[in-house]
Parts: C-alpha cells; structure tokens; sequence
C-alpha cells in the first residue's frame, strides 16, 4: 500500500511550504502517488528562533573575554548577554537570550575551528573527563570542519545524550533520584547548587527547554534537517561542557566528594532481539537506491538517509541507529498525519498512541498492521525490550560498543518499511532480491517478544523447562528410606490430590484438545503431554497492542505467579542434588534425614500443583482480554483470587528455601490453596470461563 499524499492541504507541514505537488499518475492498484518538496520540519516559531534569530545581532566579540587561553571558560562574560522577562532575574527572556548569545557562539565557533587538534587537545581535553565519554570531542572537532551534511547534527546527538548523562551524575552528588526527563533536570536545585543558577539557565537556552533552541528534541525527534543546525550552537555547547567540568572541579574541591559515574547499560536479550538476517552489500546498494524513490523520505532528510548506509558500512553501528531512529521517526509522522487527515500535527504527533487528542481512532496502527506495530513498540517503548532511542537518547549505553545485532534489526525494518512506499516497478524489482525478499518475509511474521503477555508466555515455558527436569533428579532408592515408613501417612497430601484430580476435571472443558486427559497430564513426573500442551497454548496468538489497564493488571500478577513458580522449582533441584550428596556420603544428621525424607515426599505433590498451577496461568493468559468483560466488582474478586494465588507462591519459595525447608508447612499452603482455586474454579468465574467462544477453543 501507498502513502496517498493527494487529499493533503497545500499547507500540510504546518508552515506552507509545499512548494509544488507533482502528480506521477495512478498505480495499478489505484492509488495515486504524490511527491512532494518540503522545505522544513520546524514549526514557524521554531524555525525563526533556530535558523534565525541568532544571527540578527551583527556585533563581534573578543574571545578572550569568553575562553582564556589556558581554555577556562568566562561564565560571568556569557552570563551577560542573558535577558529575563522579570526583574528577579528567575524567567528567562529565550527569544533575546538567543538573539545576544548568538554573536558570542559565532566567536566561539570561529575560535573552536581555528585551533588544531594538538591544540584543541591541550586546551579542552582535561575538562571533558567528568562527562566519562572523553573521546567523543575529537570525533565533534572533526566533524565542525567536515563538508558532511549529517556530521554537525549527529555531533550535537551524540554530545546531548553524553552531556544529559553527566549532569545525571553530578545530581546524584546530592540528590536520590535523578530525573529522567533533562528540561526536568535542568531546572534541579540540586544541579543550582553545584553549577550556580545563571549556569543552569545559560544551559537552557539551548538544551532543555520547549521554549529554547531546544536543540535535543528537534534532532532526536527528527523535527531539524541537516542544513537547519547552525554549527555554532555545537561548537558553543562544546565549549559550555569543558566550562561545567571546571566548575565540577571547583565544586568536588570545596566539598571533597567523590564524583562517580553510573555503568552503562547493556542488551541483555540480544537472542531475543534477531528477527532479521544481517544486511550485506547487495541489500545497502538496493537501499541507496530506494532512500531516492520511496516516499517514506523527505528530500529534506535524504542526506541523513545516506549517513544511515555509510555509517553501517562502516561499522559505526551507534552512529548508525542515531540516524535512523530520527528518520524513522519523521517517514512515521508524515505517514500518521496522511492517514488520519491531520496535517497539522505534523509538527507534534505523538505517532503510537491508540487515539488522536480529540479522541478519534489513530488510523496508523491499521495502516501499518500489527507486525510493524509491534515491532515499533517492542523496539522503542516496552519496558522489558531494548527501548533504543529512550537509552541512546539519556546517554545510558555506551556508544563505543554498541552491538550491531541491534542496529541490524531496525535498518532491516525500515528497508521493508521503505518499500511500502515505492512505485509497483520499483517494488517488484526489490522483491526479486532473495534478500530483500527474506527480509519482508520476517517482518510479515513478526511478533511482539517484549509485551507482557510474551514475556508471560516465556517464563511459562522457563518453567516447564525447569519442572521437566525433576524426574531426572538423583534420588535415595525406595530400599534405603528405611525411615519413611517412621514418617506416616498425610492425610492432608491425600487431600490435595483429590482437589487437584477435581481442579483438573474442570480444566479439561477448556483446553484444546479434546482428545488429552488431565488426569494424565498431571502425573508426577510430568508427561511429555502436559509440555506439549503448554506450548500449543503459548503458541496462540494473542492481541498486545493497546492492551487495557485490567489486562495489564492480571499479567503482572499472572507473571509473579509464573516466577515464584520457577524459583520453587530451581531450589527444590538445587537442594535435592546437595541433600542426595550428603546422604551418599553419610553427612546428614538423624534430623537432616528425616526432612529429606518429607521434603521427597512433599515434591511427590508439589510437582502436579506447579504442573496444575502452571496450566491454570496459560488458559487465562489465552483468554487475557475477557477480562474487560467483568464488572468492577467481578473484577476486584477476580484480583483478590489471584493476589491469594501469587501468596501462595510467595510462601512456597520461602519454605522451599535451603535455609527453611519447611516441608510439612508447605502442604498445609498448598491445601490450602487448592481448596480456594476449587471454590473460584466452581463458581466459573476464571476468564476460560466467561469465553464467549465455545469450549476448547482459544479466545484471542
């Protein structure tokens, strides 16, 4: 499908600046492609204020009232070209801050470019280590000089994330909790009191604040094409950098703190991230050559597009998805503004959200389907996925070693993303790529992996995994349990295996298969059965995008559940390997063998309990979004329900524990437990049974 640009607006960027529509014609699908010439992304006021304003004031400054020659840098001598709308000097006046300072960034500029490396190096390079990214300055000094569109705005990028980072660090000096957004940051007393507040407020004319230059936000968001970033503006935050480790330097001598720097984050779940095959030559030439032909691609921001491939060729994957990720961002936002007929929030469409402001349908999602939708989310906003730009963007990941896998993925997405816009030729000449052709293959098949309802499905499955293990287990022969007959009968063990034969009784109405037995499933040790039943289940599909609060609520409990279940699992093999040690080796004492010897009876019930536990978890998972269908009073008992499972899980791990081996408690919990999944199993209240669809079928 096509994006249809033909019903737009002549002023659809929000500043009339499509100077003509060329029609190309109608496809063989009937739609109509428009190409259009945009020359900015930038919202009037902003425009004006980045590309403008500073410039308006045509006075020259000496550079030595601003840098000494040692490179100290003057604050008082910025501070005075700042203008505040009060008296008090507490608001800043942004518009003739930006106008002032202005001439003073040129003479910045102008210095910072007539120094050599050498010389650069001998002046600055001391006072950039507070930031703990040292080297990226040299890489900024280089890239002041380059002829390269992309080179100053990736500079500016790359020194926002690695400044944001530092200053979290100096908060941390005094405060608890550093603020996650930086124009909340900026305004912290506890940085106000480090730095001094004309410090702090210089800094916001240019970072941090919406009524600033802002110059982080327009670049990560995609708003700023190449040529609308003037250079100065990065040679003066480089310049204001080297000036806060000078006063840090001052700050950490009068206080004597130690000044730390937080690690950085890593992937952790690079396995679960590889979707796509790796890009090689032949798919980056087809890309070169679709940057030119899909409309996905302001003109504006085609040389960002060509930094993209030449970034990835040569390895500099960080540099890479930096790009791409602003890119991706603006091709989403031309795309969200066309299908929902609102041109106007080009300029500050929030391009995932379920609803527009005015609470109409966001008609992206639709247009896009759910593979690239869940694709976007797991990438970018779910908490248990990689959220790259958030951590790229706050300067949380060490862009020196920045895998490739990740930066792989999401150039692989926006290839397929890029032939959603092309002509039906162009398409079909790609598509006779085998490579082109696996890599829409996969984003076809995509699923989301970091959704709740995924990360529930995968610790179901680590749990099956580990309780499969337990018929493995080394064992004491029946023929040594001399002892077991001194521990007599349990007469409340009986109990749970007649509620647990009842429970699963119940059950059997609700799975998928209406061949399987659960009375078999649930033997001890568990039956291949019952793990290939977990797995068909885990295997549905199920709906992730704009899950409701109550759907979220339940997972985040059922996931508890599901967890508590895996640590009782792993400490019951843990502690049955060292106790059959000691007793092979005649090292348990007469009171150590008699809890073994309960503990190897208890496992005898706890392993259909868990089993059962685990099979009652996966048929709610499957059935998740019924529960929107209770009231909120069904919905509170159905969470009090639950909260008594996730209890009991709790206490398991406690009893199961090496430290407590509390075997005795654990069925009398366990009883317990199953007496209240009987009496809300009874009453059909569990989501498998409020499923409209009919029994063994799976509700999506």
């Amino acid at each position: 499908m096509f994006l249809d640009l033909g019903n737009l607006p002549p002023d659809v960027w929000g500043r009339s600046q499509v100077k003509k529509r060329i029609l190309i014609g109608p496809d063989s699908r009937g739609e109509m492609l428009i190409t259009d010439s945009i020359t900015t992304c930038l919202s009037p006021p902003v425009y004006d204020l980045v590309c403008k304003v500073g410039f308006e004031a045509k006075e020259s400054h000496d550079i030595n009232s601003i840098v000494s020659q040692y490179g100290e840098v003057c604050w008082k001598t910025i501070a005075k070209y700042m203008c505040y709308a009060d008296s008090e000097g507490q608001n800043v006046d942004y518009l003739k801050s930006v106008s002032l300072l202005g001439p003073v960034c040129e003479a910045v500029h102008t210095h910072i470019c007539s120094l050599s490396k050498a010389q650069f190096d001998v002046q600055y390079a001391l006072w950039f280590q507070w930031t703990n990214f040292s080297e990226l300055f040299p890489e900024i000094f280089v890239a002041l000089k380059s002829s390269q569109p992309a080179a100053v705005p990736l500079s500016l990028m790359k020194l926002t994330s690695c400044l944001e980072r530092a200053l979290g660090n100096v908060f941390l000096l005094i405060g608890k909790e550093c603020p996650f957004l930086l124009r909340d940051l900026l305004v912290s007393k506890e940085l106000a009191e480090v730095f001094g507040q004309s410090v702090m407020n210089i800094l916001r004319v240019f970072i941090g604040s919406p009524c600033g230059l802002n110059l982080r936000n327009i670049l990560w968001h995609g708003f700023a094409s190449p040529q609308e970033i003037p250079p100065k503006y990065c040679s003066m935050l480089v310049l204001l950098t080297a000036g806060l480790g000078q006063l840090l330097k001052i700050y950490l001598q009068r206080t004597n703190f130690k000044f730390i720097h937080r690690p950085f984050l890593t992937f952790t779940q690079l396995k679960e991230l590889i979707i796509f095959p790796d890009i090689n030559d032949e798919v980056l030439s087809v890309v070169e050559e679709l940057i030119k032909k899909s409309t996905f691609v302001l003109k504006i921001m085609i040389p960002f597009w060509e930094a993209v491939i030449m970034k990835f060729r040569s390895h500099r994957y960080a540099d890479c998805i930096i790009l791409l990720l602003t890119q991706l961002e603006t091709g989403l936002r031309k795309v969200f503004t066309t299908v929902n007929k609102c041109p106007k929030r080009f300029l500050t469409a929030e391009i995932l959200a379920k609803q527009l402001s005015d609470d109409e349908i966001n008609h992206l999602p639709l247009f896009l389907g759910e593979p690239a939708m869940e694709f976007l989310w797991d990438f970018l906003n779910h908490q248990e996925g990689p959220r790259v730009r958030d951590r790229l963007s706050h300067g949380e990941i060490n862009v020196n070693d920045f895998p490739k896998e990740v930066t792989n993925q999401l150039l692989a997405f926006s290839i397929v993303l890029l032939l959603r816009f092309v002509e039906e030729d162009v398409l079909s000449v790609s598509k006779e790529n085998a490579s082109i052709k696996i890599l829409i293959d996969c984003a076809n098949c995509y699923c989301s992996q970091f959704h709740p309802v995924s990360q529930l499905k995968k610790k179901i499955l680590y749990c099956e995994e580990s309780i499969t293990i337990w018929p493995q287990l080394p064992l004491v022969p029946v023929e040594q349990i001399q002892e077991a007959t001194r521990l007599g009968s349990n007469s409340e063990a009986n109990d749970c295996y007649h509620l647990i034969m009842k429970i699963s009784s119940e059950l059997q109405h609700y799975v998928p298969q209406v061949d399987c037995n659960l009375s078999n499933l649930l033997d001890n040790p568990p039956t291949a059965k019952w793990s290939l039943l977990l797995h068909e289940l885990c295997s549905k599909r199920i709906r992730t995008l704009y899950c409701p609060r109550s759907v979220l609520e339940v997972l985040v409990i059922l996931q508890k559940i599901s967890a508590h279940c895996h640590l009782v699992s792993d400490q019951i093999i843990a502690t049955t390997e060292i106790r059959f040690k000691q007793w092979t080796q005649k090292t348990l004492r007469s009171r150590q063998r008699q809890n073994y010897l309960r503990m190897l009876n208890s496992i005898k019930l706890l392993s259909p309990v868990l089993q059962l536990l685990l099979l009652l978890i996966t048929l709610e998972l499957v059935n998740i979004h019924i529960v929107n269908e209770k009231n909120a009073c069904e919905y509170q008992q159905y969470l009090k329900f639950l909260k008594s499972v996730l209890q009991y899980t709790e206490n398991l791990v406690t009893y199961s524990n090496q430290e407590k081996n509390k075997w005795d408690e654990s069925i009398n919990i366990t009883h317990l437990v199953l007496v209240k999944i009987w009496a809300f199993t009874d009453k059909k209240q569990m989501l498998m049974h409020l499923a409209k669809k009919s029994p063994n079928k799976i509700i999506l």
